[in-house]
Protein backbone atom coordinates (compact mmCIF):
# COMPACT_ATOMS: atom_id res chain seq x y z
CA UNK A 1 0.00 0.00 0.00
CA UNK A 2 1.66 3.70 -1.15
CA UNK A 3 2.25 6.06 1.87
CA UNK A 4 1.37 9.86 0.74
CA UNK A 5 4.19 11.38 -0.84
CA UNK A 6 2.60 14.49 -1.37
CA UNK A 7 3.63 18.11 0.88
CA UNK A 8 1.41 19.22 3.12
CA UNK A 9 -0.91 22.23 1.18
CA UNK A 10 0.73 21.46 -2.25
CA UNK A 11 -1.45 20.47 -5.26
CA UNK A 12 -0.14 20.63 -8.63
CA UNK A 13 -3.22 19.85 -10.46
CA UNK A 14 -6.49 20.71 -9.06
CA UNK A 15 -9.14 19.79 -12.18
CA UNK A 16 -12.97 21.08 -10.90
CA UNK A 17 -15.73 20.60 -12.74
CA UNK A 18 -14.52 19.22 -15.77
CA UNK A 19 -17.36 18.30 -18.70
CA UNK A 20 -16.62 16.78 -21.84
CA UNK A 21 -19.02 16.24 -24.53
CA UNK A 22 -19.04 14.53 -27.88
CA UNK A 23 -21.96 15.84 -30.49
CA UNK A 24 -24.17 12.93 -31.65
CA UNK A 25 -24.77 13.50 -35.50
CA UNK A 26 -27.37 11.07 -37.66
CA UNK A 27 -28.43 11.22 -41.29
CA UNK A 28 -26.97 11.79 -44.47
CA UNK A 29 -26.41 15.41 -43.24
CA UNK A 30 -24.85 14.31 -40.08
CA UNK A 31 -27.12 16.62 -38.06
CA UNK A 32 -26.04 16.87 -34.62
CA UNK A 33 -29.67 15.56 -32.53
CA UNK A 34 -27.93 15.10 -29.45
CA UNK A 35 -24.58 14.87 -26.59
CA UNK A 36 -22.70 12.05 -25.38
CA UNK A 37 -21.88 13.09 -21.89
CA UNK A 38 -18.19 11.64 -21.80
CA UNK A 39 -17.30 13.78 -18.57
CA UNK A 40 -19.76 15.10 -16.32
CA UNK A 41 -18.62 17.72 -13.86
CA UNK A 42 -14.89 15.31 -12.50
CA UNK A 43 -12.99 17.10 -9.65
CA UNK A 44 -9.83 15.93 -8.26
CA UNK A 45 -6.09 16.91 -7.04
CA UNK A 46 -2.82 15.55 -7.64
CA UNK A 47 -0.14 16.39 -5.20
CA UNK A 48 3.70 16.32 -6.03
CA UNK A 49 4.81 12.71 -6.03
CA UNK A 50 1.53 11.37 -5.63
CA UNK A 51 -0.66 8.66 -7.80
CA UNK A 52 -3.85 9.92 -8.60
CA UNK A 53 -5.81 6.63 -10.16
CA UNK A 54 -8.59 7.27 -12.50
CA UNK A 55 -10.88 3.72 -12.86
CA UNK A 56 -13.73 2.13 -14.37
CA UNK A 57 -15.24 -0.07 -17.21
CA UNK A 58 -14.62 0.79 -20.72
CA UNK A 59 -16.33 3.67 -21.69
CA UNK A 60 -16.72 5.69 -18.30
CA UNK A 61 -15.06 8.26 -19.59
CA UNK A 62 -11.45 7.93 -17.89
CA UNK A 63 -9.61 8.14 -21.06
CA UNK A 64 -11.49 11.65 -21.77
CA UNK A 65 -10.74 12.89 -18.63
CA UNK A 66 -6.77 12.52 -19.50
CA UNK A 67 -6.98 13.69 -22.76
CA UNK A 68 -9.30 16.58 -21.60
CA UNK A 69 -6.39 17.67 -19.02
CA UNK A 70 -4.08 17.77 -21.38
CA UNK A 71 -6.47 19.00 -24.54
CA UNK A 72 -6.03 16.10 -26.82
CA UNK A 73 -10.09 16.68 -26.04
CA UNK A 74 -11.58 20.24 -25.70
CA UNK A 75 -13.27 20.19 -22.82
CA UNK A 76 -16.92 22.07 -22.64
CA UNK A 77 -16.81 23.10 -19.06
CA UNK A 78 -14.44 23.37 -16.33
CA UNK A 79 -10.96 24.73 -14.75
CA UNK A 80 -7.70 22.38 -15.02
CA UNK A 81 -5.17 23.95 -13.35
CA UNK A 82 -1.52 22.88 -13.28
CA UNK A 83 0.83 24.55 -11.22
CA UNK A 84 -1.58 27.39 -10.64
CA UNK A 85 -2.56 28.03 -14.13
CA UNK A 86 -5.48 27.04 -16.02
CA UNK A 87 -4.45 25.21 -18.58
CA UNK A 88 -8.19 25.24 -20.62
CA UNK A 89 -7.42 29.05 -20.81
CA UNK A 90 -4.39 28.82 -22.16
CA UNK A 91 -3.25 29.81 -25.68
CA UNK A 92 -2.10 27.93 -28.53
CA UNK A 93 1.91 28.59 -27.48
CA UNK A 94 0.95 28.98 -23.68
CA UNK A 95 -0.08 25.49 -23.53
CA UNK A 96 2.61 23.93 -25.85
CA UNK A 97 4.86 25.39 -23.48
CA UNK A 98 3.21 23.55 -21.08
CA UNK A 99 3.24 20.41 -22.43
CA UNK A 100 6.83 20.30 -21.61
CA UNK A 101 5.83 19.16 -17.86
CA UNK A 102 2.75 17.02 -19.07
CA UNK A 103 3.57 14.35 -20.55
CA UNK A 104 1.17 10.82 -21.57
CA UNK A 105 2.07 7.06 -22.13
CA UNK A 106 -0.19 5.15 -23.92
CA UNK A 107 -1.80 1.38 -23.63
CA UNK A 108 -0.36 0.35 -26.84
CA UNK A 109 3.42 1.37 -27.42
CA UNK A 110 4.15 0.15 -30.87
CA UNK A 111 1.20 2.53 -32.13
CA UNK A 112 2.92 5.35 -30.27
CA UNK A 113 6.44 4.92 -31.88
CA UNK A 114 7.27 5.76 -35.43
CA UNK A 115 8.24 2.52 -36.96
CA UNK A 116 10.48 4.63 -39.45
CA UNK A 117 12.39 6.68 -36.93
CA UNK A 118 15.78 5.05 -34.60
CA UNK A 119 14.77 4.81 -30.73
CA UNK A 120 17.41 7.29 -30.25
CA UNK A 121 15.71 10.21 -32.48
CA UNK A 122 12.64 9.03 -30.85
CA UNK A 123 12.85 9.75 -27.20
CA UNK A 124 15.94 12.72 -28.44
CA UNK A 125 13.03 14.59 -30.16
CA UNK A 126 11.14 16.23 -27.71
CA UNK A 127 14.65 17.20 -26.20
CA UNK A 128 15.04 19.34 -29.07
CA UNK A 129 11.80 20.81 -29.41
CA UNK A 130 11.99 22.94 -26.08
CA UNK A 131 15.58 23.18 -26.29
CA UNK A 132 17.08 20.86 -24.00
CA UNK A 133 20.56 19.68 -24.09
CA UNK A 134 23.53 22.27 -25.26
CA UNK A 135 24.08 20.29 -28.85
CA UNK A 136 23.45 17.14 -30.16
CA UNK A 137 26.00 15.21 -28.26
CA UNK A 138 24.79 16.57 -25.23
CA UNK A 139 21.34 15.51 -26.18
CA UNK A 140 22.88 11.92 -27.74
CA UNK A 141 24.59 11.42 -23.81
CA UNK A 142 21.05 11.89 -22.22
CA UNK A 143 19.06 9.66 -24.50
CA UNK A 144 22.09 6.96 -23.36
CA UNK A 145 21.94 7.85 -19.74
CA UNK A 146 17.22 7.81 -20.38
CA UNK A 147 17.83 4.14 -21.63
CA UNK A 148 20.01 2.99 -18.78
CA UNK A 149 17.25 4.50 -16.49
CA UNK A 150 14.29 2.26 -18.04
CA UNK A 151 16.62 -0.43 -17.75
CA UNK A 152 17.50 -0.98 -21.60
CA UNK A 153 20.84 -1.15 -23.42
CA UNK A 154 21.82 1.80 -24.50
CA UNK A 155 23.66 0.57 -27.26
CA UNK A 156 20.20 -0.69 -28.63
CA UNK A 157 19.69 3.16 -29.51
CA UNK A 158 19.44 2.87 -33.23
CA UNK A 159 17.06 0.02 -33.09
CA UNK A 160 13.56 0.48 -34.36
CA UNK A 161 10.82 -0.50 -32.65
CA UNK A 162 9.87 -3.32 -34.37
CA UNK A 163 13.31 -4.86 -33.01
CA UNK A 164 11.91 -4.75 -29.51
CA UNK A 165 9.13 -6.26 -27.25
CA UNK A 166 6.08 -4.85 -25.80
CA UNK A 167 7.64 -4.68 -22.64
CA UNK A 168 10.41 -3.02 -24.04
CA UNK A 169 8.66 -0.62 -26.45
CA UNK A 170 6.46 0.51 -23.44
CA UNK A 171 10.35 1.40 -21.60
CA UNK A 172 11.21 3.10 -24.59
CA UNK A 173 7.92 5.55 -24.07
CA UNK A 174 8.97 6.31 -20.66
CA UNK A 175 12.03 7.03 -21.85
CA UNK A 176 10.37 9.25 -24.09
CA UNK A 177 8.26 11.17 -21.61
CA UNK A 178 10.84 11.55 -19.16
CA UNK A 179 13.05 13.25 -21.49
CA UNK A 180 11.77 16.37 -21.17
CA UNK A 181 12.10 16.73 -17.67
CA UNK A 182 7.93 16.40 -16.86
CA UNK A 183 6.52 16.58 -13.27
CA UNK A 184 3.52 14.94 -14.22
CA UNK A 185 2.57 11.55 -16.50
CA UNK A 186 -0.24 10.19 -17.62
CA UNK A 187 -0.48 6.88 -18.14
CA UNK A 188 -3.08 5.70 -20.00
CA UNK A 189 -3.71 2.11 -19.56
CA UNK A 190 -0.17 1.99 -19.88
CA UNK A 191 0.27 -1.81 -18.75
CA UNK A 192 -3.42 -3.16 -19.64
CA UNK A 193 -1.27 -4.93 -22.98
CA UNK A 194 1.39 -6.40 -20.84
CA UNK A 195 1.42 -10.05 -19.73
CA UNK A 196 1.37 -9.90 -16.01
CA UNK A 197 5.50 -10.36 -15.63
CA UNK A 198 5.94 -7.64 -17.65
CA UNK A 199 3.36 -5.53 -16.03
CA UNK A 200 4.64 -5.59 -12.61
CA UNK A 201 8.63 -5.23 -13.89
CA UNK A 202 6.69 -1.73 -15.37
CA UNK A 203 4.84 -1.02 -12.35
CA UNK A 204 7.79 -1.52 -10.07
CA UNK A 205 9.85 0.94 -12.91
CA UNK A 206 7.62 3.78 -12.77
CA UNK A 207 7.50 3.30 -8.82
CA UNK A 208 11.28 3.66 -8.28
CA UNK A 209 11.10 6.83 -11.22
CA UNK A 210 8.49 8.49 -9.06
CA UNK A 211 10.59 7.85 -6.08
CA UNK A 212 13.47 8.91 -7.67
CA UNK A 213 12.65 11.97 -9.40
CA UNK A 214 9.27 13.11 -7.24
CA UNK A 215 6.97 12.52 -10.69
CA UNK A 216 3.09 12.49 -10.30
CA UNK A 217 1.38 10.41 -12.14
CA UNK A 218 -2.17 9.92 -13.38
CA UNK A 219 -2.97 6.68 -13.73
CA UNK A 220 -6.07 5.31 -15.82
CA UNK A 221 -6.69 2.27 -15.59
CA UNK A 222 -9.95 -0.71 -15.76
CA UNK A 223 -7.62 -2.84 -13.19
CA UNK A 224 -7.95 -2.43 -9.50
CA UNK A 225 -5.34 -4.95 -8.56
CA UNK A 226 -2.71 -3.10 -10.71
CA UNK A 227 -3.84 0.37 -8.79
CA UNK A 228 -3.38 -0.92 -5.22
CA UNK A 229 0.47 -1.33 -5.92
CA UNK A 230 0.86 1.87 -7.27
CA UNK A 231 -1.92 3.97 -6.23
CA UNK A 232 -2.41 6.60 -3.16
CA UNK A 233 -5.51 8.55 -3.96
CA UNK A 234 -8.40 6.49 -6.38
CA UNK A 235 -11.94 8.03 -7.62
CA UNK A 236 -14.15 5.42 -9.66
CA UNK A 237 -15.90 6.73 -12.26
CA UNK A 238 -18.97 5.30 -13.60
CA UNK A 239 -20.83 6.55 -17.21
CA UNK A 240 -18.58 10.03 -17.24
CA UNK A 241 -19.15 11.01 -13.42
CA UNK A 242 -16.95 10.08 -10.35
CA UNK A 243 -18.55 7.80 -8.01
CA UNK A 244 -16.26 7.38 -5.01
CA UNK A 245 -12.86 8.54 -4.22
CA UNK A 246 -10.54 8.51 -1.73
CA UNK A 247 -7.41 7.19 -0.22
CA UNK A 248 -6.09 3.74 -1.48
CA UNK A 249 -6.44 2.07 1.71
CA UNK A 250 -9.98 2.92 2.22
CA UNK A 251 -10.94 2.36 -0.96
CA UNK A 252 -10.11 -1.49 -0.78
CA UNK A 253 -10.82 -2.02 2.54
CA UNK A 254 -14.16 0.08 3.21
CA UNK A 255 -15.82 0.82 -0.35
CA UNK A 256 -18.74 2.93 0.08
CA UNK A 257 -20.19 2.71 -3.07
CA UNK A 258 -21.89 -0.75 -5.03
CA UNK A 259 -20.53 -0.25 -7.77
CA UNK A 260 -16.78 0.06 -5.89
CA UNK A 261 -17.93 -3.10 -4.23
CA UNK A 262 -18.60 -5.01 -7.31
CA UNK A 263 -15.41 -4.10 -9.31
CA UNK A 264 -13.18 -5.19 -5.86
CA UNK A 265 -15.65 -8.64 -5.93
CA UNK A 266 -14.62 -9.53 -9.20
CA UNK A 267 -10.55 -9.32 -8.67
CA UNK A 268 -9.22 -12.38 -8.28
CA UNK A 269 -7.56 -13.55 -5.10
CA UNK A 270 -6.17 -16.74 -3.78
CA UNK A 271 -6.95 -15.71 -0.02
CA UNK A 272 -10.72 -16.90 0.15
CA UNK A 273 -11.46 -13.79 2.84
CA UNK A 274 -10.26 -11.49 -0.58
CA UNK A 275 -11.89 -13.34 -3.14
CA UNK A 276 -14.69 -12.29 -5.18
CA UNK A 277 -18.47 -12.90 -5.66
CA UNK A 278 -20.02 -10.88 -2.70
CA UNK A 279 -21.26 -8.59 -5.01
CA UNK A 280 -21.42 -8.60 -8.85
CA UNK A 281 -22.58 -6.14 -11.57
CA UNK A 282 -25.62 -6.62 -13.22
CA UNK A 283 -26.13 -6.21 -16.85
CA UNK A 284 -24.57 -4.47 -19.63
CA UNK A 285 -23.33 -0.68 -18.89
CA UNK A 286 -25.59 1.73 -20.28
CA UNK A 287 -25.17 3.88 -23.67
CA UNK A 288 -23.67 7.00 -22.51
CA UNK A 289 -25.56 8.92 -25.27
CA UNK A 290 -29.13 7.66 -23.32
CA UNK A 291 -28.10 7.41 -19.58
CA UNK A 292 -30.54 6.30 -16.84
CA UNK A 293 -32.39 8.73 -15.18
CA UNK A 294 -31.67 9.53 -11.46
CA UNK A 295 -28.37 7.54 -9.83
CA UNK A 296 -26.73 6.15 -13.43
CA UNK A 297 -26.01 2.75 -11.39
CA UNK A 298 -29.50 1.92 -10.37
CA UNK A 299 -30.31 -0.28 -12.85
CA UNK A 300 -27.20 -2.39 -12.46
CA UNK A 301 -27.75 -2.07 -8.74
CA UNK A 302 -28.53 -5.12 -6.28
CA UNK A 303 -28.89 -2.43 -3.39
CA UNK A 304 -31.40 -0.18 -5.42
CA UNK A 305 -33.98 2.01 -3.57
CA UNK A 306 -36.91 3.61 -5.04
CA UNK A 307 -34.98 6.95 -4.83
CA UNK A 308 -32.41 5.98 -6.82
CA UNK A 309 -34.79 5.77 -9.88
CA UNK A 310 -35.12 9.19 -9.84
CA UNK A 311 -33.15 11.29 -7.97
CA UNK A 312 -29.26 12.03 -9.02
CA UNK A 313 -27.17 11.52 -5.46
CA UNK A 314 -24.73 14.31 -4.71
CA UNK A 315 -21.03 13.30 -3.81
CA UNK A 316 -21.93 12.53 -0.09
CA UNK A 317 -18.14 13.59 2.31
CA UNK A 318 -17.14 10.51 4.08
CA UNK A 319 -14.32 10.42 6.85
CA UNK A 320 -12.08 9.91 4.14
CA UNK A 321 -13.42 10.89 0.50
CA UNK A 322 -16.48 11.06 -1.07
CA UNK A 323 -19.59 8.48 -2.44
CA UNK A 324 -22.39 9.42 -4.90
CA UNK A 325 -24.58 6.88 -3.29
CA UNK A 326 -27.29 7.47 -0.90
CA UNK A 327 -26.54 4.76 1.60
CA UNK A 328 -23.04 7.15 2.16
CA UNK A 329 -25.87 9.99 3.17
CA UNK A 330 -25.50 11.27 6.76
CA UNK A 331 -27.90 9.77 9.15
CA UNK A 332 -28.38 14.10 10.36
CA UNK A 333 -27.72 15.72 7.50
CA UNK A 334 -28.68 18.73 9.00
CA UNK A 335 -25.57 18.40 11.85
Amino acid sequence: MRKDASRDGETLLRVSGLQTWYPIRQGLMRRQTGWVQAVSDVSFEIAPGQTFALVGESGCGKTTVGRSILRLESAQKGEVFFEGRDLLKLDSNSMRAARQHLQIIFQDPMASLDPRMRIRDQIAEGMRSFGIGRNESDRLARVRALLERVQLDPDTLDRYPHEFSGGQRQRICIARALAVEPRLIVCDESVSALDVSIQAQILNLLRDLQEELGLSYLFITHDLSVVRYLAHQVAVMYLGKIVEQGPTERIFDAPAHPYTKALLAAIPSVDPERRGGALAVLGDVPSPSDPPAGCHFHTRCDVVMERCRTQVPPLFELEEGCSRCFLAEPTNPGD
